[in-house]
């Protein structure tokens, strides 16, 4: 019972911290403070701050027309991309903690655009904060249940799945806002992780 608790503290947005719901800036917005030290969870922590300043930059000023952009029929749009991001800021996080990825349970499908994208933040950000301390990270597996059992993969997966797929598809949602007719706001700093202000 404890642990369920806990998951909905860290996974659902309607249990965020006091602290978090009075932010009025989403993690993100610029890069966090590099670490002080080289370690195999310092570098996937850094990996991960990356996706996150991306991420951020990729989805801010998103409209409603643009959710719905795609440029063919075949292609995803804008807003089925920010859901796959979402899913696999989820799946970055519950390594962070050693949790499952329960795919028997339904994600939950009512939630806004920008409550996805608030999520998705947070989940980049806690997961970062926990690799950035983690001294093995053959520990964090990726699991994953579904209805015919649970499969194991070792961390190396995480790195050439999930958070490899969520920068690509971070370019992705630039390259679609783009054609769309709404750029990224300029001055965003990738090698320095800031926006500079125009």
């Amino acid at each position: 019972m404890i642990r369920l608790i806990l998951i909905l503290i860290f996974v659902n947005p309607y249990f965020m911290s006091a602290q978090e719901k009075n932010d009025s800036t989403l993690p993100y917005h610029k890069i966090p403070e590099m670490p002080e030290t080289y370690t195999a969870g310092t570098v996937v922590s850094r990996m991960i701050d990356g996706l996150g300043f991306r991420y951020y930059w990729a989805t801010d000023g998103l409209t409603a027309k643009d959710l719905g952009y795609k440029p063919s029929e075949s292609n995803r749009t804008i807003s089925e991309t920010v859901d796959h991001i979402y899913g696999l800021s989820g799946t970055i996080y519950n390594a962070a903690t050693m949790e499952v990825n329960d795919r028997t349970v339904a994600r939950d499908s009512n939630l806004t655009f920008e409550q996805k994208r608030k999520q998705t933040l947070y989940n980049l950000s806690r997961a970062s904060t926990i690799f950035k301390t983690s001294d093995n990270l053959s520990k964090h597996l990726v699991i994953f249940k579904n209805k015919n059992g649970t499969v194991e993969f070792p961390f190396w997966n995480q790195i050439n799945g999930p958070i490899e797929d969520a920068i690509w598809h971070s370019g992705q949602i630039v390259a679609l806002r783009r054609a769309a007719g709404n750029p990224i706001a300029s001055g965003v700093n990738v090698f320095m992780g800031v926006r500079r202000e125009q």
